[in-house]
Parts: structure tokens; sequence; C-alpha cells
């Protein structure tokens, strides 16, 4: 149920019940508009050894950054990626969250490359908390819009992690693989629940139980990612749809993400009489009638989050 609080900075949220939703776990609230896309790229204080934290205004990307081991998964890098999707979930910030890979990888799930533990930081525990394994689950329902940019392999962990982004897209050379049942694993990462709603019941089964490779464009073909590009132009055709959701407003793009969070949980009815109430709220707010003249002008919309 979403649950409808006025935010306490004064002028935020104008007529509406709602505005940016700050993160509390089973809950979605208002929290304050988000920061202007600025365009300075401000790495983040917190040390990390596994991943990288980058923040652009209401832009912040998360890198897996293991690129000597293609960005293989180890227990740090699920505890630090836990760690940090949980502080960009409460940031009231960020608009639009990033995950991708360094290099010319994305994530090839577990890093299998020696025995146990032999990649892990010897003062940190070989195995992550169970609680770190929400890594999905909070890219899933953030307040942030979350996009993973696929740029190269992409398997196991790593697919676990991008199907539970809002949008993905790839690189022309990545390639795919559920993997877990390959090494006498039934999965984690929340593939099971994530993946028949992105390609369907019947082939998420198919993709689990077989585990057989596939490419970006068979990947394309079924649903799992929205775009494909070649890899040259990746990066680029990346930036051009991070600018393009950042041009929406950003009360609406924050409402719209809510709302497919709410329709998970509510019956339909229910969902359209909640829908219908933000709908009426949002028809008040100073970024509508901006949008509709900007429209009308045939010019680009300057929000304030209003």
């Amino acid at each position: 149920m979403l649950q409808v609080e006025v935010d306490s900075l004064a002028g935020s949220i104008g007529t509406a019940p709602f505005a940016f939703f700050r993160f509390v776990p089973g809950e979605i609230v208002p929290g304050r508009p988000a920061a202007a896309f600025s365009g300075r790229v401000t790495r983040l204080m917190t040390e990390y050894a596994t991943i990288r934290v980058d923040r652009e205004g209401p832009l912040t990307t998360l890198t897996l950054n293991r690129p000597e081991r293609r960005n293989g998964v180890t227990g740090r890098m699920v505890r630090e990626t836990h760690r940090a999707l949980s502080d960009i979930a409460h940031d009231g910030e960020t608009r639009l969250l990033v995950l991708t890979g360094a290099g010319d990888w994305f994530c090839p799930g577990a890093d299998m490359g020696g025995a146990p533990g032999e990649n892990q930081d010897p003062e940190e525990p070989a195995a992550a908390d169970p609680a770190c394994f929400q890594v999905a689950a909070l890219l899933h329902e953030m307040p942030a819009v979350t996009l993973a940019a696929i740029n190269g392999p992409c398997a196991g962990a790593g697919m676990g992690w991008a199907c539970g982004a809002d949008l993905r897209i790839a690189a022309r050379r990545a390639r795919f693989n559920t993997a877990f049942i390959n090494v006498a694993f039934a999965g984690d990462m929340g593939i099971p629940w994530s993946l028949p709603r992105l390609v369907g019941a019947a082939k998420a089964r198919e993709l689990s139980f077989l585990c057989e490779k596939f490419d970006a464009d068979a990947a394309l073909e079924m649903g799992l990612v929205a775009r494909v590009f070649d890899d040259d132009v990746f990066e680029r055709e990346t930036r051009r749809i991070v600018e393009i959701l950042l041009a929406r407003s950003p009360v609406a793009l924050s409402t719209l993400k809510a709302h497919y969070l709410s329709a998970e949980r509510m019956g339909f009815a229910d969902y359209i009489a909640l829908e219908t109430e933000h709908h009426l709220a949002i028809g008040r707010m100073e970024d509508t009638r901006e949008a509709f003249r900007a429209f009308l002008e045939k010019r680009a919309p300057v929000f304030t989050g209003r």
C-alpha cells in the first residue's frame, strides 16, 4: 500500500500528496526533490574494494570493478554492492541508478577462478550475510529508476542483478547464461522470481533448466533487454538513454516507478483508484503545466519538481 505523507520541506511538493520517494523497506514514502543534472561527476567518498560509485547530480553509476577477474562476484562484492545500493536508495537525490561493469565484462557470476576464499580479503568473511543477497530486490524496489547497462558477458549472479533492474540494455558482445544449475546450485539473486516476469514462465524455465548461453540479439528478441547497441557506440547510446530518462518530469518519473511497485502488490481496481488519486494530484502541479506549455511552444520543458 502506498503510504502518503506530505514532506515537511516548504513548497517542495505544492498541492500534491507526494513528491520524490525515500526508501523504507516494504514502504514507499515521499521525500525531497532531487538535484539538477549538473554534468559534474563526483566519486563517492566511501572506500570500496570491488565496486565504484560515481554521482553526477541525480545520476548515480555503480560499476562492478574487478576487471582483472572479469568482475566475478565474491562475498565482499555482494556485501559492498548491497551496502552501496542501500545508501543510494535512502539518499533522496538519485533519480536514476546505472549498474554496469568495468572493462569489457558486465559480470559472469561467482568468481570461480580459485579455491573458495582465495580471492577474498583475509580480513573479510568468505560468505556474505544472507541479508546482502537482497541486491536484486533493492534494484527492483528502490525509488530511483534502475538501468542495467550490460557491457559484456552476463551470467549467474550478474544476470540475477540485471534482471532486478527496471530496464536493461546490452552491448553486442554480451552473452547471457543463468548458469547456476551448471555448478550444482538451484539459483540465487532472484532469477526464478524476476525472469518469468520479463520473458514469460515457459522461457524462464527453459533458460534455467537447460542453461544454454544466448547472445544479445536473442536477449532482445525474448524481451530480456530493451535495446542492443554495437560495442563501439554502447557507451554513447547508454548516455543518450540516461539523458532521455533524466529529462522527464522528476515527480512523474518517481511516481511511475512507485506505481509499478504498487501494481505488483494490489488488485486491479485498488491500483486504478491509487493511480487516479496521483493522476489528479500531478495534474495540479507546476511541472505538469510547464510540460503542456512546452509542448504547445515546441520547446524542451524546464522542470522544478513542484
